[in-house]
């Protein structure tokens, strides 16, 4: 048990039966004093931890939570050499982005003279146009002036065609009365045929002047309406002249903010170089550092191991002298027992002590002592004829017949058992070989999938798995190296992530291909992907929807992945609680649209 009745790791943590009996000898305290009351009463091979990370183990070893082990100064190392090569990454970057960005500045202050040299043919067009509408609006009006001019005229001769018209309503008023008051009717009549000839042509030359008054009427309204279109036109064009010049303003100030971002964006280059010699510089530097600091940790390692191996070979010969102490107190213990026994059998056969036994035998004590062989002997010889004088066992053959067959029990079962261990450990052989064998198959088919389709999905670049950290493909580890186009070969956790992601894909399909399944399900496979990179996933999954007898489950929000798909399914709620279920087939969509 425990010193102090200190709660086990194992009521902490959950572990196999082998492991449990181990962390039932780790106790866990809260300090640092309570846990150094209690290691001087620590047993052999218990230990004590703190919530903080400090060991204190039997035999006084010691490690405090704030100690810097080799494997934390190894694993800084490598935290800075990896922000060291991250900050060179940004600076790449940063200069990459520095020359789109120039080379963009350049392209916008290309299209910006193009829009100026435009501008300017526009206004020089506008201009034109308004002169021209300028003319024709001069011209216009003078054919309105003349127009009006006639107008007038003409108004002037309906006024006098409509007192004619009257005068002559008057006349033939009066020559009705006199036709009455005439009493010869024939002549009358010759004479109001004659009026009435004569009131025909005047009505026919009143009816054409009306027409003609009616038609300058129209012609005039026709030109005041021209005149408001053309004056409309002439407020537009100028208006258009005006937004051309303020254009033209806007443009020459935009070419002078991009000349000034050219100028900035040409020293840029010099800048993020010397950051980048810099940062160079630095790794360098931090390399050397970590060479001379890796052999430093070499030779600490051997200095620790030899140390390590010294404490193990003076823990070894510490155990054996305790085990040593142990069996000699055993020994002088079973000695005194033994003591005490011949003490008793003294007391209990002869009826007296030790120190009377000289008497008993005759001996003297200055005499020599008998040869004990021979005392042992005659002993043996006499205990011999009293046992033959004794009492005889009945069931001695049987008894020593049924311990044989025990025996032999036990043998054929140790056999049975050398023969089962035998038998397991050659099954195990052949079961590693054989999955060394499946594995190695299955990992090179795996990556020549995973090659073929991160090229696909990347359109170029290269990539493979790699098995490491161990010869054995059971107990190596995996690495993925990618390089996708205009990039290095580096390991997966320092691609971007979105490359990230397509790699992640392309890693899931080549297994998926090497072990196909009759359903695939992929929950938001795009979501950090771009619309470049979703189309070519799609063209992907179509092909292999087509080629395969797999089908496949997708779930996702993005627009150009629901428009590849063959059906559609969504969940709406069109009422507070009610969901429901919506499904359309876009290939039966496109025939029906085909046919419409």
């Amino acid at each position: 048990a425990l010193p102090g009745g200190t709660p086990p790791l194992s009521d902490f943590i959950q572990a196999p039966a082998a492991l449990e009996r181990r962390l039932s000898q780790i106790g866990v305290v809260d300090g640092e004093d309570e846990a150094r009351r209690l290691a001087v009463d620590l047993a052999q091979g218990q230990r004590l931890v703190s919530r903080d990370g400090s060991l204190w183990r039997w035999d006084g070893f010691t490690v405090s939570a704030s100690a810097t082990t080799t494997a934390q100064a190894r694993l800084e190392q490598r935290k800075r050499l990896k922000e060291a090569r991250e900050k060179l990454a940004e600076a790449e970057a940063a200069a990459k982005v520095a020359e789109h960005r120039q080379a963009a500045a350049k392209q916008a202050e290309d299209e910006a003279r193009a829009t100026e040299r435009a501008a300017r043919e526009a206004a020089s067009v506008a201009d034109g146009a308004y002169g021209e509408a300028r003319d024709r609006v001069a011209e216009i009006k003078d054919h309105l002036a003349g127009h009006v001019s006639l107008l007038a005229s003409l108004h002037d001769q309906a006024t006098a065609i409509e007192g004619d018209q009257q005068h002559l309503q008057t006349e033939e008023r009066e020559s009705r009365k006199a036709l009455d008051e005439i009493p010869d009717p024939a002549g009358a009549r010759n004479e109001i045929a004659g009026l009435r000839a004569e009131l025909t042509g005047r009505r026919a030359h009143q009816v054409e002047c009306q027409s003609r008054h009616d038609t300058l009427v129209r012609a005039a309204e026709e030109r005041r309406q021209r005149l408001a279109t053309i004056e409309g036109e002439t407020k537009s064009w100028t208006g258009r002249g005006e937004a051309a010049k303020a254009q033209l303003r806007q443009l020459d100030e935009r070419r002078q903010a991009l000349d000034q971002e050219l100028e900035r964006l040409d020293a840029r280059p010099d800048e993020i170089a010397e950051q980048r010699h810099a940062l160079l510089g630095s790794v360098d530097t931090a390399e050397e550092k970590r060479k001379g600091l890796a052999d430093q940790l070499a030779e600490t390692e051997m200095a620790l191991g030899e140390a390590d191996k010294n404490l193990r070979a003076a823990e070894a010969e510490l155990a054996a002298a305790r085990e040593n102490m142990v069996r000699a107190e055993g020994a002088v213990q079973q000695a005194k027992q033994a003591c005490e026994a011949i003490k008793e059998l003294i007391k209990d056969r002869l009826k007296c002590g030790p120190k009377q036994l000289f008497e008993i035998s005759g001996l003297k004590p200055d005499a020599d002592l008998p040869d004990l062989e021979a005392v042992e002997r005659k002993v043996e010889r006499l205990l011999r004829e009293r046992e033959t004088m004794g009492p005889v066992n009945l069931r001695a053959e049987q008894e020593a017949a049924k311990m044989k067959e025990q025996i032999d029990t036990l043998g054929v079962e140790r056999e049975d058992l050398l023969k089962a261990i035998d038998k397991l450990r050659r099954g195990i052989s052949e079961l590693n070989r054989e999955g060394r064998k499946r594995l190695l198959a299955s990992f090179e088919e795996v990556n020549k999938h995973f090659q073929e389709l991160f090229e696909r999905l990347f359109g170029g670049g290269r990539a493979h798995l790699e098995l490491t950290e161990s010869d054995d493909p059971l107990e190596a580890g995996l690495e993925i190296m990618a390089s996708p186009p205009g990039k290095r070969l580096q390991v997966l956790s320092l691609l971007s992530g979105g490359e990230q992601a397509l790699t992640a894909i392309a890693l899931l399909f080549a297994v998926f291909q090497t072990n196909p399944a009759p359903i695939c399900v992929l929950d938001e496979v795009d979501a950090p992907l771009d619309d470049a990179n979703v189309d070519r996933f799609c063209t992907m999954l179509e092909q292999m929807a087509k080629t395969d007898t797999t089908r496949f489950i997708i779930i996702t929000h993005h627009r150009m992945t629901m428009a590849r798909m063959d059906r559609l399914y969504g969940v709406t709620m069109t009422e507070r609680g009610v969901s429901q279920l919506v499904s359309v087939d876009l290939s039966r969509a496109e025939e029906l649209r085909a046919t419409a």
